[in-house]
């Protein structure tokens, strides 16, 4: 695909997004401020990011010692490289790939996306990835950020805009069921 119908696909699906059950944007913008702001995040709203991005699991957060939930996201700051940092942060109760995903892109949604098994089927689409996947690891997220920042360098969005687009893109588009 093109720059330019690359650029029309993720404006198209960003419109789309508010149409679908995604974690809302505002939400994570706000958790991001708070993130950098504080230095780090609290298990309150650890918990809150986790019952927006999956709402059944999000209990398991609150397993976690508090002081572990601010070391953990403290330290997932300093950490460099994605597969580390993604890594550390599922290193808590309640926390898979997909959910501390919205905690990274929340601190900086320019290098950073929300992922899940719609962001990956939408990859696989637009030929970027083999096959579908339907639980996800670090690993996973560094196979899906990939393509994810090319098509962000690519189109001007942000890295975090277009994963809400490819996600938007796999609601719109799948027919059946997610699982």
């Amino acid at each position: 695909m093109d720059t330019n119908d690359l650029d029309a696909f993720v404006a198209e699906n960003l419109d789309r997004y508010a149409e679908t059950q995604g974690v809302f944007p505002e939400r994570l913008d706000e958790f991001g401020d708070s993130y950098r702001s504080q230095g780090h995040l609290t298990r309150e709203q650890l918990y809150e990011i986790a019952y927006e991005s999956s709402t059944r699991s999000a209990y398991h957060v609150r397993k976690n010692p508090a002081e572990r939930c601010r070391e953990v996201t403290r330290n997932a700051r300093a950490v460099d490289g994605d597969f580390s940092t993604v890594h550390l942060i599922t290193g808590l109760s309640g926390f898979k790939a997909p959910t501390a995903s919205c905690v990274v892109a929340a601190l900086d949604g320019d290098r950073h996306a929300v992922v899940d098994t719609r962001v990956w089927a939408s990859l696989e689409r637009l030929g970027y990835l083999d096959g579908r996947k339907e639980s996800f690891d670090a690993a996973d997220y560094v196979t899906m950020i990939g393509p994810i920042r090319e098509i962000a360098d690519e189109t001007g969005h942000r890295a975090v805009d277009v994963g809400y687009a490819l996600f938007a893109h796999d609601a719109h588009v799948r027919e059946g069921t997610l699982h």
